[in-house]
Formats: C-alpha cells, sequence, structure tokens
C-alpha cells in the first residue's frame, strides 16, 4: 500500500508552515504501507499541478493532505471539499481569486485560466473515515475536532482536486482522499 502524503510550502509571511513539518517527520514506512511525501506549494493552479504529478508518479492507494489553520486550537479533520476558490490573502505567486471555482465546467468555462472539466460537482465529501479518525485523536488525549469546511483558500483547492481526481479514475483504482489541518506549531505562535 502506498500513501500519498502532502504538506504545504510557507504562505502569508510565515517562514515555516506546520502541515510540511508534519509530513516530512513521519516515518517513510507505517504499518506496512510506503509513506510517499510531498511538498506542495501554496498556489492554486500550482498545487493541482504538483498534486497530479504526484498522483501519477507514484499511483497511491490513499492521499491525505496536511494544512496549515493558525487559528485553531486543535486538529480539524476536514469533512467537505467545495468547488469555490475565495482567498482573503494572496497565494504565493500573488493570486487572490474572489468567487471562483476550483475546476469550471465544460461549455460553462467562464473563467478561461482554470482547469475545465465535464463535470465538476458543487461539493466531495472527503472518503477517509473523518469521525474515526477525530474520534481516535481525542482518546489518545490529542485535541481535535470534525471540520465542515476546508474553507475557500489552497487547501479547499488541494482537497477537492485530489477528490475529483480519485472520482475520475477506473473503478477499483480510486485513491481515499482526505485533509487534515494543523495548528500554528509553538514558535509561530
Amino acid at each position: 500500500m502506498k500513501i500519498l502524503v502532502t504538506g504545504f510550502t510557507p504562505f502569508g509571511g510565515e517562514t515555516i508552515n506546520p502541515s510540511w513539518e508534519a509530513v516530512r517527520a513521519l516515518d517513510d514506512s507505517i504499518a506496512g504501507a510506503d509513506i510517499i511525501k510531498c511538498e506542495i506549494p501554496t498556489e492554486f493552479e500550482a498545487s493541482i499541478d504538483a498534486l497530479k504529478a504526484a498522483i501519477d508518479a507514484h499511483q497511491p492507494n490513499a492521499i491525505l493532505c496536511v494544512g496549515q489553520f493558525g487559528g485553531s486550537p486543535s486538529i480539524q479533520i476536514e469533512r467537505v471539499a467545495i468547488n469555490l476558490r475565495d482567498a482573503r490573502i494572496p497565494d504565493n505567486k500573488g493570486n487572490q481569486p474572489v468567487d471562483e471555482p476550483v475546476f469550471s465546467q465544460g461549455e460553462n468555462a467562464y473563467f478561461s485560466t482554470l482547469p475545465v472539466v465535464d463535470s465538476a460537482p458543487d461539493a466531495f465529501f472527503s472518503t477517509i473515515p473523518t469521525r474515526q479518525i477525530t474520534d481516535r485523536l481525542r482518546a489518545a488525549g490529542i485535541p481535535a475536532a470534525l471540520s465542515y469546511s476546508a474553507g475557500t483558500y489552497v487547501c479547499n483547492n488541494l482537497l477537492y482536486a485530489a477528490l475529483y481526481e480519485s472520482s475520475q479514475a477506473e473503478k477499483g483504482n480510486s485513491a481515499r482522499c482526505g485533509f487534515i489541518h494543523v495548528p500554528y506549531l509553538p514558535d509561530q505562535a
């Protein structure tokens, strides 16, 4: 089994991103699964390109994306990704979309710079066991909560893209996908 685990580059003036720090600290093998680590640029378009390249290169059975949620006192297990980009700050390339879809749909592709797909649902649900993960973290004494929105920044963008890619895979070859937000590291707070 291969699990692709992603973390982001620093953004918004930070010098580190706790998501990447957590991912790179993982062992290369956990419970017999190969852990493939990938640092993702905190950019709307480049994040999707990096994810697709990692999926193509490694053909993972599962994808777990990790992102920074600095204002949270706990780990947030994300349940839903929406087809929306609405950034309160620019990404690392200076893009700051407002009310744009992650993917435009076929003939309705009114945003010419966005990836165009035949069918882009309004939302996808995570395909990892979100409640069980949350319960196990809490049982281990780790502050954790279910979250019903991955936001509208690059984190949501990446989860939506991962779930979209998985939905397009041949039956039996789709990867389970999910997203976990982690809080700031102590030296960031």
